[in-house]
């Protein structure tokens, strides 16, 4: 039947149709993106800005957590913000720079991967979901060049496969594919180390989400634009697992456990770092 799929879902039809949502809207309104707009010469005001994420592969699945805090200049803009997001059923995207951008860039690839399942009657391959994110990254280059830089890092599940898979990103849109672990913005470094001694082959699903709130809390020890978790005001990181039946994000009292596991263990020792 015209119009339809035998998938049975609704073609677009006409000029500028298309499986992909943000050609789509680039070809016929450009200003409604992210990223589609021009900005004045001169200096940038001072913006909220979001770290950390890290992320790393376990026993069956994939997982990504981020800190709770934003930073604009020197002051603290926000103690509450999420910056790990559900991209689909089946794979998590985590955001580092620009705060309001990268919220805008998460819901548009959300729209992304829901408006081709729906053109296409099936879901995008990872490798192809990884694509599409780098190519946002890339449209939003200009901004990036002013000072409005967002830089992602992404991670899923093939349906059916054994293990999760991990992308990050540069400014441009170049997009790599990152074994075992990995973490982006201002703590990254000081994360990357304390991930590289506290991963290990196999981890279960409980250990893994104890490494990732341990390497953030290496982060927020050196980095002062990262939160660490905040036992006075109950704050714990945003912390989600990808496994064969989907995404799902830790609980509160999960979390809230680990961080007092990772607090007795350090209090034991008298470590002073």
């Amino acid at each position: 039947m015209a119009g339809t799929r035998h998938s049975g879902f609704p073609a677009l039809e006409g000029e500028g149709s298309s499986s992909s949502f943000l050609d789509f809207v680039s070809r016929n309104n450009p200003g409604l993106l992210p990223f589609g707009r021009d900005l004045p010469a001169g200096s940038m005001p001072a913006t909220p800005h979001g770290t950390t994420i890290v992320a790393l592969t376990f026993a069956g699945g994939v997982l990504m957590a981020g800190d709770r805090r934003a930073t604009m200049g020197t002051m603290i803009a926000s103690r509450h913000i999420e910056k790990v997001f559900p991209a689909d059923k089946y794979s998590v995207l985590g955001i580092a720079g620009t705060a309001g951008i990268a919220i805008d860039m998460v819901r548009l690839f959300q729209v992304e991967l829901e408006h081709y399942e729906k053109i296409e009657g099936t879901r995008l391959s990872l490798e192809g979901k990884a694509n599409r994110l780098g190519a946002m990254v890339r449209a939003n280059l200009p901004m990036a060049l002013q000072g409005l830089s967002v830089v992602p890092l992404f991670a899923g599940i093939e349906y059916g496969a054994a293990t999760g898979r991990l992308f990050s990103y540069d400014v441009t849109g170049g997009r790599y594919e990152e074994l075992e672990h990995h973490s982006v913005g201002s703590g990254s470094v000081f994360a990357r180390g304390a991930l590289k001694k506290l991963w290990r082959p196999e981890l279960s699903e409980e250990d893994a989400v104890a490494v990732a709130v341990e390497a953030l809390i290496d982060a927020a020890d050196d980095d002062s634009a990262t939160g660490g978790p905040d036992l006075i005001r109950a704050l714990w990181p945003v912390v989600y697992t990808v496994k064969n039946d989907g995404a799902t994000r830790v609980s509160q009292e999960a979390l809230a456990a680990a961080v007092a596991g990772i607090v007795k263990h350090r209090s034991i020792e008298r470590r002073e770092a």
